[in-house]
């Protein structure tokens, strides 16, 4: 413990609150010594990790037949006045259980109104309808919309951006988890029916298992509650990341919207019967929280640990400089270096002629996976000495050094999600009894009882209803609250 308290990084055991903000700067992801509470300025190491979350997020719209498309930072008053009009209605209907075609749009505040930044001059001149910075992108989009959308064959429409949104965020800010200035993916889906759109759904959960699987995270998919249901939402799938500590984070959510917005915008489409219909749309978004359930999840008291698939450099390679020595090991690092880039593997060469200990250190907290040494006796053996950041050292052969990298480095991300299956299975618990909640948990129960038996559930227990998990009980269980037999697996919990 003594070498790890030099090093002053908190304990992440004990201090988690404290252990996160010092390893994000630490591992220079981010700075956030700029002048704006909650805007941090992306280092290099930090913006490369992001940068290739966000291709493995291109990789699968590529592969889900979706389109990327690039909308205007700025978006003019009276759109976010219509979209605040139908949250409200929609609202309103959702509370007194009628349908929203009944009722009238009304001057509510709703949405986004109270969170966004405002744009109200262009030079020295006040402008005749102020604009806002988009919190996320409906109004936009949709606007456009009906102009692309004229019959059924331009049907399904498959876009998506990934963008800075911006929101004033009031609550204590803190990197990639709560933050002013966003970095956001947000995909966008218009289709002929209800049952199409269903189908995307399904479509972007499984997005959704590839992406965590590569990020090596352990989630909880959970259909929201009607209460904690987007109010344009006919439903939302929320995507919760669990965390060391037991709290769960929002990474993703994807919302079912029916033709609600499709209403308030006037986009239809001509269908088979040359009549015009509503159409229906969905959205799936995830923002750089991803990153930050990254660092929180798979680091440890020695700074970052990088899935693999994420990492900036994949392999370093560390020569060891003697001197007066015949052995030129910096040589032959980049010989191997270079092998092993035409794998199309990510590596860097630490050539600097500093101690060995002191270049260990600067890679272990900046969570490179695979780090080989290489020095005179290794180049006599013709192998290069492997330490992996899970811990474990050994030997690798250099005449099979790509293949040899590859079986370790997936070996490391197999390790990583041993790991997060792990903490899943010891952090998720039945409930049985609402006096006896343990902190740093999270808690299933069978549940088909009333919001008012749910709202007895969160007073007591302090914990948040994530929804019902989209994997739900195999057979008939009795209710928690009511004993009805359900098999409804309903997620509680502490969140972010």
């Amino acid at each position: 413990m003594g070498g790890k308290a030099k090093r002053g990084i908190p304990s992440k055991v004990e201090d988690f609150n404290s252990w996160y903000p010092f390893i994000v700067e630490a591992a220079e992801l981010v700075d956030k010594r700029y002048p704006i509470k909650g805007m941090d300025v992306w280092r290099p190491y930090g913006w490369r990790t992001m940068k290739l979350i966000d291709a493995l997020t291109h990789a699968e719209m590529e592969r889900t037949d979706h389109e990327e498309v690039n909308f205007p930072l700025l978006i003019p008053e009276n759109l976010l006045e219509k979209e605040n009009a139908l949250v409200a209605r929609l609202k309103r209907a959702r509370e007194e259980g009628v349908d929203p075609d009944d009722l009238r749009d009304e001057d509510e505040e709703g949405g986004f109104k109270k969170e966004v930044y405002w744009v109200k001059h262009a030079g020295e001149n006040e402008l005749d309808i102020p604009m806002f910075l988009r919190p996320t992108s409906e109004t936009a989009m949709y606007t456009m919309f009906p102009l692309w959308i004229r019959s059924h064959k331009d049907l399904p429409l498959k876009v998506y951006q990934m963008v800075n949104t911006f929101r004033y965020e009031t609550k204590q800010t803190r990197s990639f988890i709560r933050v002013r200035e966003i970095h956001f993916f947000e995909a966008h889906t218009a289709h002929a029916d209800e049952e199409c759109a269903t189908r995307q759904i399904e479509q972007d959960l499984q997005i959704v298992d590839n992406l965590m699987h590569d990020l090596c995270l352990p989630v909880i998919k959970a259909r929201r509650p009607v209460w904690d249901t987007f109010p344009g939402a006919w439903y939302t799938i929320g995507i919760d990341a669990i965390m060391p500590n037991g709290r769960t984070l929002q990474v993703a959510s994807c919302h079912h919207y029916r033709d609600q917005w499709a209403k308030a915008f006037d986009l239809t489409y001509e269908n088979l019967e040359a009549k015009q219909q509503h159409c229906h749309q969905t959205t799936y978004g995830m923002s750089e929280r991803l990153l930050g359930a990254v660092v929180g999840m798979h680091g440890d008291d020695n700074g970052l640990i990088m899935p693999p698939a994420i990492a900036p450099h994949q392999v370093v390679i560390c020569p060891m400089i003697r001197k007066n020595s015949d052995v030129d090991t910096i040589a032959k690092a980049e010989e191997i270096a270079a092998i092993l880039k035409s794998a199309g593997l990510r590596v860097k060469v630490d050539s600097r002629d500093i101690h060995a200990g002191q270049k260990y250190f600067d890679w272990e907290i900046k969570g490179v996976p695979l780090r080989l040494d290489i020095g005179p006796r290794d180049i006599e053996n013709n192998t290069a000495f492997a330490a992996r950041r899970t811990g474990g050292k050994e030997p690798l052969p250099m005449d099979n050094i790509i293949q040899e990298c590859k079986r370790v480095l997936d070996e490391i991300s197999d390790e990583l999600r041993k790991r997060s299956r792990a903490h899943t299975e010891d952090v998720v618990i039945p409930l049985t009894n609402l006096d006896d909640v343990e902190d740093g948990k999270i808690y299933e129960m069978a549940f088909d009882g009333t919001d008012a038996h749910a709202e007895t559930i969160e007073r007591t227990t302090g914990l948040s209803f994530l929804g019902d998990a989209t994997e739900s009980y195999d057979s008939e269980r009795p209710c928690f609250m009511s004993g009805k037999p359900t098999t409804r697996r309903v997620i509680l919990a502490k969140t972010y």
